[in-house]
């Protein structure tokens, strides 16, 4: 391997650690604010440092987005990613909800498949099959407990998908700062509705009543570690390819199922290990095959 390369890796590793040692910052905030309510300020903390910093380095001139409606769909899939995946860990173990987020692979490439026409290769549907029979493995405690909010980290696989997908559509029209801040951005008033439905909902645990400033603050490191995280990831994948990066991915669940159990007290146990770790295999299955298959059509 290339030193170039190795180095990549590393990026590429710290980023999604880093990933998830901001979920784990945003489970410590449980039953002290609505996770919508945090998803929303997270956004506009991250949204206005990201507007600030690409204003600085490319000018006014850049806050023309390439393809809006693209953009709206990007900043969709990001806002019901973040609020499925903030109520999740709220409710349930943080290595559990980190896992089943990691179908989002297989959900985008049937969706690729059902929505841009792309090949419906076999393997994609063996892999999703396999997938969601490690999901099953994952859930069998929280559905009885929890109900359909068990089902909150595939709603988020689902918005991380097509977050995807509008990230392919609208591949090299801008710079990574820039996408970054377009998704933000166009996320940021659908949190905020999310947040503002929730409140005047009335529902226990979505009413936001004057956060404790901690909230605050730690809303912002979250805002400052998701973009640092994604930076490094880029840098990463520049320097070592995608293909070599993909893998690494999965250190986020290693991370939250270490942080889960130092911080909360949420020792997995050998099921839901046996389902976290079919669900990673059914996605190193799908890579695998893709690059075979991408090197055979090459």
């Amino acid at each position: 391997m290339k030193k170039g390369e190795s180095g990549g890796l590393l990026l590429a590793l710290a980023g999604f650690a880093l990933l998830s040692l901001g979920d784990a910052i945003v489970k410590t905030m449980a039953g002290q604010w609505p996770p919508t309510a945090i998803a929303a300020v997270r956004y506009a903390i991250g949204a206005t440092g990201l507007s600030a910093l690409l204003l600085v380095r490319e000018g006014s001139r850049v806050f023309h987005p390439p393809l809006p409606h693209i953009q709206g769909l990007r900043g969709f899939g990001v806002a019901i990613a973040t609020m499925g995946f903030f109520s999740a860990v709220f409710v349930m173990p943080l290595a559990e909800a980190t896992a089943i987020t990691f179908t989002s692979p297989m959900i985008t490439a049937v969706l690729a498949a059902l929505l841009l026409g792309e090949p419906a290769r076999r393997e994609t549907w063996i892999a999703t099959v396999i997938a969601f029979c490690g999901v099953l493995v994952v859930l069998r405690p929280n559905v009885a407990a929890l109900g359909l909010s068990a089902l909150l980290p595939v709603l988020s696989a689902v918005g991380m998908s097509l977050l995807v997908l509008g990230n392919r559509m609208v591949a090299g029209k801008a710079s990574s700062l820039a996408m970054q801040a377009y998704v933000a951005i166009a996320a940021l008033p659908i949190l905020a509705a999310g947040a503002l439905a929730g409140h005047f909902s009335g529902r226990p645990g979505l009413v936001a009543d004057w956060p404790d400033p901690s909230v605050i603050l730690r809303c912002a490191v979250v805002a400052c570690t998701a973009s640092t995280a994604h930076w490094l990831i880029f840098m990463g994948t520049t320097r070592a390819g995608a293909a070599s990066v993909a893998p690494m991915t999965y250190v986020q669940l290693l991370v939250a199922t270490t942080l889960g159990w130092i911080w909360f007290g949420d020792r997995p146990d050998g099921l839901t290990m046996l389902g976290a770790a079919i669900i990673v295999g059914a996605g190193i299955y799908l890579w695998r095959t893709t690059q075979k298959w991408k090197g055979a059509a090459g």
